[in-house]
């Protein structure tokens, strides 16, 4: 009898493991690493869903390469030596095909050795500073030109002088403050008429310029105050790059002294219609953002995605998803476009094998997404279009120009020079 149980237990084992090894054949292991919780959460939670909801559209379709997507989510809890961690879990133990993540660019710079050293693959939704080109990772995100630039060009043709930069003090606002410090100056705008401050090095040359604060910041008395006082007697605009939960005490200070669109616009590159849903958005109508998706696109495509994605939310299981009042955002598209983009190239390459995906992806390959055509780039960036919106009661924007076909340039820093 013994032995019989004993051949019994070892069919029982055999028979798992061929399940499991069954499974894992249908399956393939794809990684989501954003912050669930912390400062970052109020932007990155949505990123998280948002790639849940394309795994399943895709999933109902039949997959990639005949095999369903297996989500592994990991929390990097805005904590930046964590988002490494993750990154290494995801990678060496849990074997992921892909990762789709990271919001800030630190936390993409503190999981960028680990995805070099284990050749993996990041996709990368989230604009940023430009002034990197990894193998390793494929940027959806919109660059300094596709976002940041377009915004200054906009605003000049509106007939506004001075300008007010603040931000979020790491490496992205720093970064493309420099830029935008270079490019008003190349289009003749006075450094006296650019407001925020400067740090200058040894010899004199400016390494910093804005008005910087810490994630999570609070208290923005001083700062509205002078920005108040600098934009007086002149057509000044503040160009912002705070990031995550800050920015509502900011806009709540904003408001309370006084400062309006028409008074003083604040064009945001960190604010997208998610974080309005946290934001006093009647007290900020008319304030500008410069992204290349808006929820309030008219086509098919955008139509067809909005109502998939609430349509997703109100039958999702998943613990922890908020439901009611959702919107959609350009990170969100940025994230759902990059999906698509990875199973075309997967279906090109006739393989998950890294190497092969990254030579598909830079062969240049398409996706009609709800913010238009996208495109990859050689320089593993993306071609895609880009708007000027204006804020609504309802935390909407209004688009008010649209730039089509922008092409991804990272490195921008030093190529401005000065009239």
């Amino acid at each position: 009898m013994l032995k019989v149980n004993q051949l019994m237990t070892a069919g029982a084992l055999a028979l798992g493991a061929l399940v499991s090894s069954v499974h894992a054949e249908d399956t393939v292991k794809v990684g989501v690493l954003h912050s669930l919780s912390g400062t970052m959460a109020i932007s990155e939670t949505s990123l998280r869903d948002v790639l849940l909801f394309t795994f399943d559209e895709i999933n109902a379709k039949g997959g990639v390469l005949g095999k369903k997507i297996e989500p592994v989510v990991v929390d990097g809890a805005s904590n930046w030596p964590l988002f490494a961690e993750k990154a290494k879990q995801l990678l060496e133990q849990d074997k992921v095909s892909v990762t789709f993540g990271c919001w800030t660019s630190v936390s993409r710079k503190s999981v960028l050795p680990v995805y070099e050293k284990n050749n993996g693959l990041l996709f990368y939704p989230v604009q940023y500073e430009g002034q990197e080109e990894s193998q390793n990772v494929f940027y959806t995100a919109e660059a300094v030109n596709q976002q940041a630039t377009p915004a200054i060009d906009y605003l000049l043709k509106q007939g506004y002088t001075k300008f007010y930069l603040i931000g979020t003090d790491y490496v992205y606002p720093q970064t493309t403050n420099l830029v935008l410090l270079e490019y008003l100056l190349s289009k003749g705008v006075a450094l006296e008429n650019i407001g925020g401050g400067f740090k200058k090095d040894d010899s004199g040359k400016i390494i910093s310029a804005g008005k910087y604060t810490p994630f999570g910041h609070t208290d923005y008395q001083q700062i509205v105050a002078e920005i108040k006082q600098f934009a007086a007697g002149g057509k000044t605009a503040v160009v912002s790059t705070l990031n995550g939960d800050t920015n509502v005490p900011f806009f709540k200070e904003y408001a309370a002294a006084g400062l309006t669109a028409e008074t003083a616009p604040v064009v945001s590159f960190s604010i997208s219609e998610d974080e309005f849903r946290g934001l006093p958005a009647k007290q900020l109508v008319g304030q500008l953002g410069c992204w290349t998706y808006f929820q309030s696109i008219k086509s098919p495509a955008n139509k067809e995605f909005v109502k998939n994605f609430k349509a997703w939310l109100k039958t999702t299981n998943v613990p922890g998803i908020v439901k009611e009042g959702r919107v959609t955002c350009s990170p969100m598209v940025l994230s759902y476009d990059g999906v698509y983009l990875w199973k075309a190239a997967v279906e090109k390459a006739g393989s998950f094998d890294v190497d092969k995906v990254r030579a598909a992806l830079k062969s240049g390959l398409s996706f009609d997404g709800p913010g238009g055509k996208v495109t990859s780039q050689p320089n593993m960036h993306m071609t895609k279009n880009v708007f000027i919106g204006e804020t609504t009661a309802k935390g909407q924007f209004k688009i008010l120009e649209e730039f089509k076909d922008v092409y991804g340039e990272p490195w921008l820093l030093g190529k401005f020079k000065s009239k």
